[in-house]
């Protein structure tokens, strides 16, 4: 009984050790299902969300490439930005608001920020930041690989404003995350 509990305990320290936890996202995203079973990889993903009302959110894995793409964003648009500021934009897993507005995103504490309403990124052909945060992304670390998560209710012109945003930075091929759905019976 003793060994037992020790191979117990072993394993529910390795999982607890080993598990990566799922990011808070901005919106919740109820996405269509399809029977597709490729699973996503883990680690080298821009990850593009569409919600329901037509916002776009961003987000990205890799501390490191978040500080290095927000320098750049910064450099582009005449901003500058703390060691502060870097370090809390290095921790958000997805956002979703104009550059411009980025220091008051970031100045909220976590309960507030995940509070907040945010307004998506741009992606209309004047104000395009969705494609340069892309840009600087793929500049950062050739091998990521973009997957949208796009919500059922969203609506088609938004969704194909991202892919053409896409197809002009000749990015032709991403994932879309769905929901499981089982297989039809032959």
């Amino acid at each position: 009984m003793t060994a037992m509990t020790d191979v117990a305990f072993l394993l529910l320290t390795f999982f607890m050790l080993t598990t990566k936890f799922k990011p808070d996202e901005p919106v919740q995203v109820d996405t269509p299902s399809s029977i597709s079973d490729k699973l996503l990889p883990e680690t080298d993903i821009i990850q593009i969300l569409v919600d329901g009302d037509g916002r776009v959110f961003f987000g990205i894995d890799g501390q490191p490439t978040r500080a290095s793409m927000l320098d750049k964003m910064a450099k582009r648009h005449n901003l500058t930005f703390t060691e502060q500021e870097r370090a809390k934009f290095s921790l958000l897993s997805t956002f979703g608001v104009p550059v411009s507005n980025m220091k008051q995103l970031l100045s909220l504490s976590g309960d507030e920020r995940n509070a907040l309403k945010q307004p998506g990124v741009p992606i209309d052909s004047l104000n395009n930041e969705l494609g340069e945060w892309v840009l600087y992304a793929r500049q950062s670390n050739p091998k990521f690989r973009i997957a949208i998560k796009g919500d059922r209710d969203a609506s088609f012109p938004v969704v194909k404003r991202v892919f053409d945003i896409l197809q002009e930075r000749q990015i032709n091929k991403f994932n879309f995350i769905t929901s499981l759905e089982a297989a039809p019976q032959d």
